[in-house]
């Protein structure tokens, strides 16, 4: 039996693969949110100091499949679950996967050229901001049909971006670094289906 969404399945089935991976490099502390930096680091956080000194650019990648806590991976696995269901099923599974790994690495290179060089970052949030950047390409290239897609998701996108902004502790530069990557790429690969002419 074919799975109906097979990048979004399994990439939610990557990462849920890399928290077990987490837990053998950080212990019982990542169940409950209080993993310690070093055990994230060895786990292979984004660290942008590492990137640039020890050229570890596995790192760009590997961040991006890695949460912090249970809560952190249930939510954003929920959300990759929504939005990557519904691009897959407008955009076809080539195009997410693509769309998906170039947001991962837009944001984390995002974090790494203007964020702390001694930061430590995990999480697939970013990934997940390109994914609402593709759901918006969308959007505005279908015209009229797609306004109300634009509508729809715009409260939630904005209700995103004030957290962003407003939560300590969440990437500013990955969230946004995903969305612009998600948006023009989309926007510029996605080809709306023609509009069926009526017949006489």
């Amino acid at each position: 039996m074919s799975v109906r969404f097979p990048v979004t399945i399994t990439l939610i089935l990557a990462n849920l693969a890399a928290f077990a991976f987490e837990l053998t490099r950080t212990g019982s502390s990542l169940l409950v949110g209080s993993a310690g930096i070093a055990g994230l680091m060895n786990a292979g956080a984004l660290v942008p100091v590492l990137v640039f000194r020890e050229h570890q650019y596995w790192r760009l990648v590997s961040g991006g499949f890695l949460h912090g806590s249970v809560m952190h991976l249930l939510v954003n696995m929920y959300s990759l679950f929504a939005l990557g269901a519904f691009v897959e099923l407008l955009m076809g599974s080539r195009r997410t996967a693509v769309i998906y790994g170039f947001s991962l690495v837009g944001s984390a290179l995002a974090i790494v050229v203007w964020g702390s060089s001694f930061g430590v970052t995990v999480g697939a949030s970013g990934a997940i901001f390109g994914l609402f950047g593709a759901l918006f390409a969308m959007g505005l290239k279908l015209g009229a049909r797609g306004m109300r897609l634009v509508q729809d998701n715009l409260p939630v996108l904005l209700l995103n971006l004030v957290m962003t902004f407003a939560v300590p502790g969440i990437s500013r530069l990955g969230h946004v670094g995903g969305l612009v990557i998600g948006f023009v790429l989309t926007y510029a690969i996605f080809n709306p289906p023609a509009t069926p002419h009526a017949s006489a």
